[in-house]
């Protein structure tokens, strides 16, 4: 029982000694999204926005892991017979970098690590008529990527990252509709505050 205790006990002083290293913060920015595949060589991309929330956990002077939650637009839009059609997937995207600052005053970092993302809206918007198109795509899709951040002393930071999928998201076998491999990429830029 006194074993037990004192585990118990260790364990919270080094959760709080943990956390009051640890930061919070939000971010927010712009997406330039494009998706990937044989069949969309044409397309061009989908600029629109990302919001989220992130927490950055020291691993020691100069490494950190950065779990986010971010809600994000992404998709395509391209010209097919005439038609303009554009393609809007939105996700809430969890990626969880590793951090490494070039100096000891942890304001550069270089980030790299995975990323999964959940579907939660795909509509498909040809000629002004919009559809409903989720059923077409996975709800589900793996991301690798890395960038650059910047952080300030006031609290404030920038980051610029790219995220290329790793997982085909086209969920049909449709030769006339999407009978195609689909992968997602993503440049973000963003800024951001830590509390």
């Amino acid at each position: 029982m006194k074993k037990l205790i004192l585990v118990a006990l260790v364990s919270v002083f080094s959760t709080v000694a943990f956390a009051q290293e640890s930061t919070f913060g939000i971010k927010a920015g712009v997406n330039f999204a494009k998706i990937t595949g044989d069949d969309l060589e044409d397309a061009s991309g989908r600029t629109g926005f990302h919001v989220g929330a992130i927490a950055e956990f020291p691993l020691s002077e100069q490494f950190s892991i950065q779990p986010e939650a971010v809600y994000s637009q992404q998709g395509l839009e391209y010209d097919d017979f005439g038609f303009d059609i554009k393609l809007k997937l939105d996700y809430i995207n969890i990626p969880v970098m590793a951090k490494y600052y070039f100096t000891t005053t942890r304001d550069l970092a270089v980030e790299f690590g995975p990323q999964i993302g959940i579907l939660m809206n795909a509509k498909g918007e040809a000629d002004g008529e919009e559809a409903d198109v989720k059923d077409s795509f996975k709800g589900s899709d793996i991301s690798i990527g890395g960038g650059l951040s910047y952080q300030m002393e006031t609290g404030w930071f920038a980051q610029a990252r790219y995220m290329f999928g790793i997982s085909d998201i086209n969920d049909t076998d449709d030769e006339n509709t999407f009978g195609d491999n689909f992968t997602n990429s993503v440049l973000s830029i963003s800024i951001g505050y830590r509390f």
